[in-house]
């Protein structure tokens, strides 16, 4: 497949479906819905660019304006981001559990390594990695797990002081923030209670796993998705 300005249909794709998912990866859970500036900023290309490869794929029936500046991805263009999503995320699973990549690292490879695999050999891996649920960072595998799960999770920022919750999901767009969540124990998984919030110094004070209290800037908070406990 042909790349435009280094950059391919299925990934124009995939950063539209992120951006407008319910925790939007590039702008968490603030409408409105992906345009064209910001899908530039996403991919890291001009405008021009973008303006081009919209075109085109509102001409192969993937993409159609919506109110305003609005972009929609049509059933059709949907199905294609979120497969393009799933082989992605399986690919990560192989990085780091076959070769041994980190998180940070198999992110940042699985796109243009996943590029050069059939559907079936994705299936393949799939079912050579044991049929994992979950990405390395938390995102489900299966689309559907994911829009179902998405309306439930809130980023750490938006949690009070005194909540409490679960470690879901991770940001994959920062690979310096990965490696740093590593480090911390930020984990999927990892139980986290908000102790005290400082707005004006741009971070919180969390305690994490019950292990011990430490500072998070709110950019960091931003960037893990976690599931809200009941009696926060």
């Amino acid at each position: 497949m042909s790349k435009p300005h280094g950059h391919s249909i299925d990934d124009y794709l995939e950063a539209i479906h992120l951006l407008v998912s319910p925790i939007g990866v590039y702008e968490p859970a603030k409408p409105p819905a992906a345009i064209a500036a910001r899908v530039a900023d996403a991919l890291g290309v001009s405008r021009t660019a973008v303006g081009e490869m919209l075109k085109r794929l509102t001409a192969e029936g993937l993409l159609e304006k919506g109110t305003g500046r609005e972009l929609v991805l049509t059933e059709a263009g949907t199905e294609r981001a979120e497969g393009v999503i799933r082989r992605n995320r399986i690919v990560e699973r192989f990085l780091t559990d076959m070769l041994e990549y980190d998180p940070a690292e198999a992110h940042e490879h699985a796109s243009r390594v996943a590029a050069g695999f059939t559907d079936d050999m994705v299936e393949r891996l799939h079912a050579k990695l044991g049929y994992p649920e979950r990405c390395p960072h938390g995102w489900p595998v299966a689309p559907q797990q994911d829009r179902e799960e998405s309306r439930e999770l809130v980023s750490l920022a938006d949690l009070a002081a005194g909540d409490t919750g679960e470690i879901v999901r991770l940001t994959e767009q920062d690979g310096g923030l990965l490696s740093w969540f590593a480090a911390e124990g930020l984990q999927p998984g990892a139980k986290v209670e908000v102790r005290d919030i400082q707005p004006a110094a741009g971070h919180r004070k969390i305690l994490i796993s019950g292990d011990g209290e430490q500072f998070i800037a709110d950019r960091a908070a931003r960037g893990l998705y976690v599931r809200r406990s009941d009696d926060s």
